[in-house]
């Protein structure tokens, strides 16, 4: 077999050598470290290609998983999910008897470092690119930075302590680097990308990185890391109510008058939404979160595949409040839906999510053209409710009016409570229902090391909490285990996370 090997890689070079008169033009199309970089073009696909890894991580397919996705672990994490599919590996979570070699861990973790490499080559080389403004250079690298700021949020809050790496590695042993301190990532990448980013050019609304975004995840980073686990005190709820006052104050954003707005192709990436994962079903780029989150095998669909991978718990649903429009039916949960056959109605055993149900690719395309959103108006009206609320030790009179719009869609209400306890209480628990199945739940339980409990109202510690699923949170929860495949390429990413 090896001698096969051998001779057919002698006949390659022979070939390549008889044909070297057809090779003689120089390749253009490729750019080496030795390339002279010009135009805005080059520039441009630098800077683009930070987003290439962000759909991958934060909806990204899992390998030997049916039905298996990225967006699922948070989702699972809560305790106030099921699954119609075992090939998803939900029932490891809901028992909460994962390990460093269970799905997802280390999707997240590839693609997010993918994506910090993409950002650290296009800081380093957008600024040497001639024939481009400085302006625009600016604002490229901001939007670099920002994304880098973004990727590293998230791998903090999963993972805790993670490799720093900001520098274009040259040789493979440069990327065995032990695991830094999330406050250290913080103060060191995050926060200072940020500043940097906030200080540029860029637009207020954009289909990429904007201000808008810079100040959204800014306000979200600090609020964080007031809170749990850096608990970094009272001026950081200061400055992040200081971000989200300024996209509130900028008026470039305001909150659809429907929620089927939100899942309605034609609106994406305006009013409401800050920042999105662009999808586009014209060139093939299809959200998966339509075909992921419809009923398993109901028949509602064109789809050969309808996964039925997530769908909300009956505790969930039924502690919205009475007359909340959210829990309503189409809104952001639908337990019925006509037959793609003959249009008679099907009714499901429990209720599924509404909130990635585009009408056009169930019933025709099956192409879904919906963007997958990462930051909205709905969840910047919160954390200036919140931070501030903490900053002043009690909600003032524009935090009132933040948690009051966001009540006034659902048909709820005003909340007039001004007692600071009360008020965050009731700021949290909009968050759940707001943000439901954003993936943001989970972050919120870590950051507040609270969970809200479906079945006594009550407010539970974040360890000794007991899902519906009878499977009690720990000190093992508050952060994911590095995956395995990864600490075998790398022992210095020992010792692992608590627990694994």
């Amino acid at each position: 077999m090896k001698n096969r090997k051998y001779l057919l890689g002698a006949a390659l070079i022979l070939l390549l050598a008889s044909c070297t008169k057809f090779l003689e033009e120089e390749p253009t199309s490729f750019i080496t470290p030795d390339s002279k970089l010009t135009s805005s073009k080059v520039a441009r696909a630098f800077a683009d290609g930070c987003y290439q890894n962000l759909s991958k991580a934060v909806l990204g397919g899992q390998p030997s998983s049916y039905g298996g996705n990225t967006w699922n672990l948070m989702e699972y994490m809560t305790g106030k999910s099921g699954s119609d599919l075992g090939q998803t590996n939900y029932t490891m979570f809901q028992s909460l008897s994962y390990n460093s070699t269970s799905f997802y861990f280390d999707t997240w973790w590839q693609y997010l470092y993918k994506g910090i490499g993409a950002c650290n080559q296009a800081i380093v080389s957008i600024p040497k690119i001639d024939g481009i403004g400085d302006g625009e250079k600016t604002n490229m690298v901001a939007e670099a930075r920002t994304l880098r700021a973004l990727y590293y949020f998230y791998l903090v809050r999963m993972y805790g302590a993670v490799p720093k790496v900001t520098e274009l590695a040259t040789d493979f042993e440069e990327l065995k680097v032990p695991r830094t301190p999330a406050k250290a990532i913080y103060d060191s990448v995050i926060i200072p990308d940020l500043l940097i980013a906030e200080k540029s050019g860029l637009p207020w609304r954009s289909n990429t990185i904007s201000m808008g975004a810079v100040k959204a995840i800014l306000a979200d980073v600090y609020l964080t890391y007031a809170g749990a686990a850096i608990n970094g005190g009272n001026e950081y709820y200061t400055e992040s109510a200081k971000r989200s006052l300024d996209v509130i104050n900028n008026g470039a954003y305001s909150l659809f008058p429907e929620y089927t707005d939100m899942i309605n192709p034609a609106n994406k990436n305006t009013k409401e939404f800050i920042l999105q994962v662009q999808y586009s079903a014209a060139a093939n780029q299809n959200n998966p979160l339509t075909p992921l989150t419809i009923p398993n095998y109901s028949g509602i669909s064109k789809y050969s595949d309808e996964y039925g991978s997530v769908y909300p718990t009956k505790q969930f649903i039924a502690s919205f409040p009475a007359g909340d429009k959210r829990a309503k039916e189409r809104q952001f949960f639908y337990s019925s839906y006509p037959s793609a056959k003959d249009g008679k109605l099907v009714t499901f055993s429990h209720p599924y999510l509404y909130k990635w149900f585009d009408v056009n690719a169930v019933t025709n395309t099956l192409k879904s053209n919906l963007n997958y959103t990462l930051y909205r108006y709905a969840d910047v009206l919160l954390l200036y409710a919140e931070a501030s609320n903490r900053a002043e030790g009690a909600p003032n009179a524009r935090a009132l009016q933040s948690l009051n719009a966001v009540r006034a869609r659902a048909q709820l209400a005003p909340f007039s409570n001004t007692g600071k306890d009360a008020f965050e209480k009731e700021v949290w628990l909009q968050r759940y229902f707001e943000l439901c199945f954003e993936n943001k739940m989970w972050f919120d339980m870590l950051r507040t090391r609270k969970v809200h409990n479906d079945v006594t109202g009550n407010w539970d510690n974040f360890v000794g909490h007991k899902t519906v699923f009878n499977a009690t949170f720990s000190e093992k929860q508050l952060l994911f285990p590095v995956p395995k495949q990864e600490i075998d390429v790398n022992p210095n990413l020992l010792p692992n996370n608590q627990g694994f």
